[in-house]
């Protein structure tokens, strides 16, 4: 029973593709194309929606779609007609990536014949032989009557094209239409070789207490074809690519059947644990191109600015006297992404350029910083630089280990010194911040501490202009 039912499923295997062998191929361009809409993810991920108006025989149809993704997925090509919904049964497809090259058209012309014609320099006439070719790796061999000749010792003509090689990615489809004339059919897949990111520029004022932000979106196409008048959205999120990207490809194949009215810049919607930007109007996404999208602005966002002075815990345990002479102070500059500063939308991770402009009016680049996925609401925290004129020399000036109150644990006793230098013309205020270990209790300090953390201690140091100021703290340690 086994076996006749085998022989009778290869026959019809064999029958549906002597079938398709049969129908003439129908090939698909751009020309052919409606709309396209492509959604792009963080992570070298897109889903392309790619409408055509196609004219089909009722029964059995070959269709080439030519100029899809060179980057396809095929395994999650999905071919339906809009026009007429379940008119369209697929019966096989298959991708063709292998383009048309010339060491592409030798490859395939291993163990076949080909003509080699020659030129001769001096009467200009042209000779052909026959020759066999016997290998394409790495340069070609070929058998020429009874002799073995290896490069090109003249032009190569081949009767045809073979069937594999596409001069552009294609995907063909065997399919049976239900009904003849013009369809409209939508092609969705997911594809590589296409990216974005996102980049801001910032520009500080005088006094270092606000700044105007741009935002752009970077998007690079390397998927080998181009997409022309697209509706473009972006996926901003860490995407599991197993668990949950179909699941999020059809959300956004959803999202983007809404219709949306013209505006400036992007718009933004949540999207399962993620967001959805929208760009409002139509764009060419060409192949092999970086182009750049506006996403934000903002005008006079409120800024803070710190001088940081971050310590370690290890000297808190052990006597080490001498820790550090002009030590480094860090420079941040933090903001709050909300609607009263201008911003409150979700901010996609990406790289900050900040700029100031000198006494002359010229913007100077004065550091930058990346930025995770930042929601409505949270605070934007950079580093830009060390301070140049703001340091510290930091040593500790006594240690000893004192009695436990019991064998499992070690009490110690410390105390430090940190003094801050500022060559500035104005004053500043230095922020000290040490991760104190274990559990401890501040002793004796010249300066009040706060505890913003369970194991950090946090000073606020005013340093007059020119001058310098002196922190001194004493710290009992348990552990």
């Amino acid at each position: 029973m086994r076996l006749t039912q085998l022989s009778a499923a290869v026959a019809a295997a064999l029958a549906c593709q002597l079938g398709h062998a049969a129908v003439a191929e129908r090939p698909s361009t751009l020309a052919d194309q409606k709309s396209v809409a492509v959604t792009i993810y963080n992570e070298n991920l897109a889903l392309v929606k790619d409408t055509r108006a196609i004219a089909l025989e009722a029964g059995e149809n070959r269709l080439a779609l030519r100029e899809v993704s060179g980057r396809m997925r095929p395994e999650t090509a999905l071919l339906r007609s809009v026009s007429s919904p379940g008119s369209l049964t697929l019966l096989e497809q298959n991708f063709d990536f292998d383009l048309l090259t010339p060491a592409k058209m030798l490859e395939k012309y291993v163990g076949r014949t080909v003509r080699v014609v020659r030129t001769n320099p001096k009467t200009g006439v042209d000779s052909a032989e026959t020759a066999t070719v016997l290998s394409a790796a790495g340069g070609v061999v070929l058998r020429i009557g009874d002799r073995i000749e290896t490069g090109l010792p003249g032009r190569i003509v081949y009767d045809s094209v073979p069937d594999n090689l596409r001069d552009r990615p294609t995907l063909v489809s065997d399919l049976v239409s239900r009904r003849a004339g013009t369809q409209t059919l939508e092609l969705s897949y997911l594809s590589g070789g296409l990216s974005w990111k996102a980049d801001y520029v910032a520009e500080l004022n005088a006094a270092d207490n606000a700044l105007d932000l741009n935002g752009w979106v970077t998007l690079t196409n390397q998927s080998g074809t181009a997409y022309p008048n697209a509706r473009l959205q972006l996926v901003a999120g860490d995407v599991n690519r197993v668990r949950d990207e179909m699941r999020l490809a059809a959300k956004s194949m959803a999202a983007m059947r809404a219709d949306a009215a013209p505006a400036a810049q992007m718009t933004q919607e949540a999207l399962f644990e993620y967001h959805l930007y929208t760009l409002q109007r139509q764009t060419t996404i060409a192949d092999n191109q970086t182009k750049q999208v506006s996403l934000l602005t903002a005008a006079g966002a409120p800024v803070t600015k710190e001088l940081l002075l971050q310590g370690t815990d290890y000297y808190y345990r052990s006597s080490v006297g001498n820790i550090g002479q002009k030590m480094k102070v860090g420079v941040f500059v933090q903001f709050e992404n909300r609607d009263k500063a201008g911003l409150g939308i979700p901010m996609p991770k990406g790289v900050v350029r900040v700029y100031k402009k000198d006494g002359s009016g010229n913007a100077q680049f004065v550091g930058e910083d990346a930025i995770d996925h930042t929601p409505k609401n949270a605070t934007v925290r950079l580093k830009l630089g060390e301070a140049f004129d703001v340091t510290a020399d930091k040593k500790q000036t006594d240690f000893k280990r004192r009695e436990p109150t019991n064998r499992a644990s070690y009490v110690f006793e410390s105390a430090y010194e940190i003094a801050l230098h500022n060559a500035k013309d104005e004053p500043v205020t230095v922020t000290v911040r040490e991760p104190v270990p274990g559990d401890w209790t501040m002793l004796e300090e010249t300066h009040k501490h706060a505890k913003p953390a369970a194991g950090t201690a946090e000073w606020r140091v005013s340093v007059p202009a020119s001058g310098t100021t002196t922190l001194r703290y004493r710290v009992l340690v348990r552990y």
